[in-house]
C-alpha cells in the first residue's frame, strides 16, 4: 500500500474507534435470539447477573441487568440449557462484546426435565422428601387453608366438594399459580398461614391445601421451585398437595405430608363425609345398646344362679342367734366368778397388811433418814468450815492491801470539800477548804499561797555549830 493511501485514512482516536463499532454492533445486532448453555453464573450484590452463553465451539458473555433478571421465569444456574432474547453490544472499556438479555426460557422439555431431576435429587439428600417427615391429618379439621388462585375453577371444585362432603370453614390465600412472582406468593402463602396464633382473631388452619388446576410442565414450574419446596416441607400445618392432574407430578407433591391426585380428591382426603359419619354413629349406637341389654341379662342370669347357691337369711341368722343366747346365759355365772375370784385375792392382800409390818416399815424409813441427815449436816459443816477459810484468807490480803495500813505508816489522804481524794498538787488552790486523814482521824485544813520553807538540814546546823 502507498504512502498517499495511508496518508490519507482517517485517524480515530481509541475512544471514537470503540464508539463506532458498539454503533455497528449494537444496529446490526439491535434483537437477537441465541440458544446455548449458562456457564460461569454470578449474580452481583448489586442483583445484576453474569454469565457466559456457550455450545460446542464458542462462548459469548451475556449480562441481565437487575430490573430484568427479578421478572426471569427460572432460576439460573451453570449447565443450563437456556434461549436468552436481548440485543449485542460492545464493552468499551475491555474490547470485548457482551449479549443484553431482556428475556430468558429454558431450551425445551428436556432441559426442564433434566433441571428438575437434577433438583430433585438435590432437595431429597437434604432429606425434604423423608417419610418420616410426614404428619398425620387430623381426621377432622376446623379450618382448612387453601393456597390458589381465587379466580379459577379449583377453589370452586373444592368448596363445592367440602360442602357435599363436610362443610368446614375455609380461608383462601389467593396467589399466582405460574408465572413470574409466582414461586414467592405461594411460598409467602404457606408460611403466612404457619405464623397465624392458635387462637387468634383469624383461626389458624388445621391443614392446608396447595393446589391448581393441570397445565404443562412450564405451566406447573412455579411448584418445582426450592422456595416452594422447602416452605412446605418447614411448615407445621400438614399440607395436602393438589396440583395439576393425575399424571402431572411436582416437586411440592414430595415434600407435602399427602399427594393428591387433583383438587376435588384433595378436598375429599381433608374431611371425611358426613353422611358416612352419621350412619357409623348410627350404628355404633345400636351395636352398644345391644351389647348393654345382652349384658344386662347376662348378669340377671349369673345372679339368679349365684343367688339359688345362697342359704336364706333365716338360716343364716339361726345360728348366730343361738350362739348369743348361749353367751347371755353365761355371762352373769362368768361375771359372779371374777368378782369372787378378786375377792379371795383382795383377802390375802389385806391379811399380809398388818400394822406391824407397818410400823417395822415406818421404823425402817426413820433409821435411813437418820442416817441421810447426819450425812448432810456433816458436808454442811465441812463446806462451812473450807468456804469461811477461804473468806478469812480474802479478808487478810483485803486488810494487807487496804490504804489505811499505808496511813499508819506516816501517809494521809487530802480531800477536797466534798470529800474526793486529790492527788496532784495542781488540784489545790489557795484559800481551798481541805480535810486531811491520819491513821487515827481527820483534821480540818485550809491551803496557804506560796511554797513551803526550806527545811534546813540538822546535820549541817550542828556541824556549824561545832565550828
Amino acid at each position: 500500500m502507498s504512502n498517499s493511501v495511508l496518508a490519507n485514512l482517517k485517524e480515530y482516536t481509541v475512544s471514537e474507534l470503540s464508539l463506532a463499532l458498539k454503533r455497528t454492533v449494537e444496529e446490526a445486532y439491535e434483537l437477537v435470539r441465541v440458544r446455548g448453555e449458562v456457564s460461569g453464573f454470578k449474580r452481583a450484590a448489586s442483583g445484576h447477573l453474569y454469565m457466559a452463553l456457550k455450545d460446542a465451539d464458542a462462548l459469548i458473555d451475556a449480562v441481565c441487568w437487575r430490573g430484568t433478571a427479578v421478572r426471569l421465569p427460572v432460576q439460573l444456574e451453570d449447565g443450563l440449557e437456556v434461549v436468552a432474547i436481548g440485543k449485542l453490544t460492545t464493552y468499551p472499556g475491555r474490547s470485548k462484546y457482551q449479549l443484553v438479555i431482556q428475556h430468558l426460557e429454558l431450551a425445551g422439555v428436556g432441559a426442564l426435565m433434566a433441571l428438575l431431576e437434577e433438583r430433585k435429587k438435590k432437595l431429597a439428600a437434604e432429606g425434604l422428601f423423608d417419610a418420616a417427615r410426614k404428619r398425620p391429618l387430623p381426621f377432622l379439621p376446623q379450618v382448612i387453608g387453601v393456597v390458589t388462585s381465587p379466580t379459577g375453577a379449583v377453589i370452586r371444585d373444592i368448596l363445592h366438594r367440602l360442602a357435599d362432603r363436610f362443610p368446614r370453614d375455609v380461608l383462601v390465600w389467593p396467589v399466582l399459580v405460574q408465572g413470574d412472582g409466582a414461586a414467592e406468593q405461594i411460598a409467602a402463602a404457606i408460611n403466612g398461614f404457619n405464623a397465624l396464633e392458635p387462637g387468634g382473631v383469624v383461626p389458624r388452619p388445621d391443614v392446608l391445601i396447595v393446589a391448581r388446576g393441570g397445565g404443562s410442565i412450564e405451566d406447573l414450574w412455579a411448584f418445582n421451585e426450592e422456595i416452594v419446596v422447602r416452605a412446605a416441607a418447614a411448615s407445621r400445618i400438614p399440607v395436602i398437595s393438589a396440583v395439576g392432574h393425575e399424571t402431572d407430578t411436582t416437586l411440592i407433591d414430595f415434600a407435602a405430608d399427602l399427594r393428591a391426585p387433583t383438587p376435588t380428591a384433595a378436598a375429599e382426603k381433608a374431611v371425611p363425609v358426613r353422611a358416612e359419619l352419621q350412619a357409623m354413629i348410627a350404628t355404633l349406637d345400636k351395636r352398644l345398646g345391644q351389647a348393654r341389654r345382652r349384658m344386662i341379662d347376662d348378669r340377671r342370669e349369673r345372679l339368679t344362679g349365684l343367688a339359688r347357691g345362697l342359704p336364706s337369711p333365716r338360716d343364716l341368722l339361726v345360728l348366730p342367734a343361738q350362739r348369743i343366747d348361749d353367751l347371755g346365759e353365761r355371762l352373769p355365772r362368768a361375771l359372779l366368778s371374777n368378782v369372787e375370784k378378786r375377792r379371795g385375792r383382795l383377802v390375802g392382800l389385806a391379811a399380809k397388811v398388818t400394822p406391824i409390818l407397818l410400823l417395822e416399815r415406818v421404823r425402817q424409813a426413820n433409821a435411813r433418814l437418820g442416817e441421810l441427815s447426819a450425812r448432810a449436816a456433816r458436808e454442811a459443816r465441812a463446806l462451812l468450815s473450807e468456804r469461811s477459810a477461804n473468806v478469812a484468807s480474802l479478808a487478810r490480803m483485803l486488810e494487807s492491801l487496804s490504804y489505811e495500813r499505808v496511813l499508819a505508816r506516816g501517809f494521809a489522804v487530802v480531800r477536797d470539800r466534798a470529800g474526793e481524794p486529790l492527788t496532784k498538787a495542781a488540784a489545790i488552790s489557795p484559800g481551798l477548804e481541805l480535810s486531811l486523814q491520819f491513821a487515827d482521824g481527820r483534821v480540818a485544813a485550809r491551803a496557804a499561797g506560796g511554797d513551803l520553807p526550806k527545811r534546813r538540814d540538822k546535820s549541817s546546823e550542828d556541824q556549824g555549830r561545832l565550828l
